[in-house]
């Protein structure tokens, strides 16, 4: 009899110690203050009944399992529970500021706060976030600047600002964000020229903002590995050095919608260049010839600026070349034959020129060219053939 009570009283024991066991606070306290800060600087008519919030319930231990009504989404823990390496919010319409308390959270990976209504400044104290490898506040309303502070996150791989209202002037050191791939801060108000860019940076996105001045040379030094540049919507201005598109990696280039005035390409050793936007500029002189030497190169705007003379047969020629735009240009003679050939393969304008014999059955040629009293002013007096 008494060795089946002991038995009785033994498995009560550990089914009562293995329950409270699940029960017991895992969670690091600081991180556990650091959550409740954050839940707290937000805006509770904006924290609707099913989004991931509502579910913070600080009754429970933020990485205690099993997680079924308390802590059901939003945050990931490290394999022993006892930090918060994740902070993913969902996109449920979230308002209120980011607490300088999130720099408690120093074992996070990732933190994303992405399309909600978040507002005020990004702040400084960020940068304890020594562990954090993505950065992802896009598509809400901070303002202020890009804070200094950001680039001491020697680990951060990506950056995402994009869509907010930022201003002022980036981080002059902005290269010392040695483990940088993919910058995006598009869609804000930054001004200034860029200051010298991380090495290892594969992406590069800051349209539609109001930077100003030439691309200097040593913004992009030891760039070997950079793909897209993404500089579209700012005020841009001077001449577009040659030493821009021998970037050994570069890939992906759009500058439409800027204020350059002057382009010099060189032919390559070598390169990977698919796609360039230099549209809706004021770049003056000749059609860039030798971006015909560029071996895959499959898509060229260099529509609404001011070239003149005619356009290369080397670009009829080139077999990689899908989209040519030319329109809006002042482009003289009679364009390439091979533009109309049955097998060809291009699409695109060369309208809004002044070209002479241009088809107007090919869609190539729309819109229609230019009238001839205002082709005959651009060169002040008639185009030369």
């Amino acid at each position: 009899m008494m060795p089946n009570i002991l038995q009785s009283l033994l498995t009560f024991f550990v089914l009562f110690n293995t329950k409270n066991l699940i029960a017991l606070s895992l969670t690091s306290p600081q991180d556990i203050s650091a959550l409740k800060a954050f839940k707290a600087s937000i805006k509770p008519g904006s924290i609707q009944p099913w989004s991931c919030l509502a579910s913070w319930d600080f009754i429970a231990d933020p990485c205690a399992l099993p997680l079924r009504t308390h802590f059901i989404c939003g945050i990931t823990c490290s394999p022993d529970s006892t930090r918060v390496i994740q902070l993913t919010l969902d996109p449920a319409g979230y308002s209120g500021q980011l607490t300088p308390l999130i720099s408690q959270l120093t074992s996070l990976i990732i933190l994303d706060l992405a399309d909600n209504y978040f507002f005020g400044p990004i702040p400084s104290s960020i940068s304890s976030l020594i562990s954090l490898q993505t950065l992802t506040l896009r598509s809400n309303s901070f303002s202020g600047p890009v804070p200094n502070s950001i680039t001491n996150l020697k680990s951060l791989e990506s950056l995402d600002l994009s869509h907010n209202s930022l201003s002022g002037y980036l981080p002059k050191t902005m290269n010392s964000m040695s483990s940088l791939r993919r910058l995006d801060l598009s869609y804000n108000k930054l001004t200034g020229s860029l200051p010298k860019l991380p090495y290892n940076l594969l992406e590069l996105a800051l349209k539609a903002n109001s930077l100003s001045g030439p691309l200097s040379k040593s913004s992009f030094d030891s760039l070997t590995q950079i793909e897209v540049v993404e500089l579209s919507e700012n005020s841009l201005t001077g001449t577009l050095e040659s030493w821009f598109f021998l970037l050994p990696a570069l890939q992906q280039v759009d500058l439409a919608n800027n204020s350059l005035t002057r382009i010099e390409i060189s032919k390559p050793a070598n390169s990977d260049l698919v796609a360039v936007d230099l549209g809706f500029n004021k770049i003056v002189g000749n059609a860039p010839l030798h971006f015909a030497d560029y071996p895959l190169l499959s898509s060229l705007s260099l529509r609404y600026n001011r070239l003149r003379g005619t356009i290369p047969l080397e670009f009829s020629r080139k077999k990689s070349l899908r989209r040519l735009f030319l329109d809006g240009n002042f482009l003289i003679g009679k364009p390439p034959p091979a533009f109309f050939a049955e097998d060809t393969s291009v699409s695109g304008s060369i309208g809004d020129n002044c070209l002479q014999a241009c088809p107007v059955s090919s869609q190539l040629c729309m819109p229609s060219q230019k009238p001839s009293s205002i082709c005959k002013q651009a060169y002040g007096g008639k185009p030369r053939s």
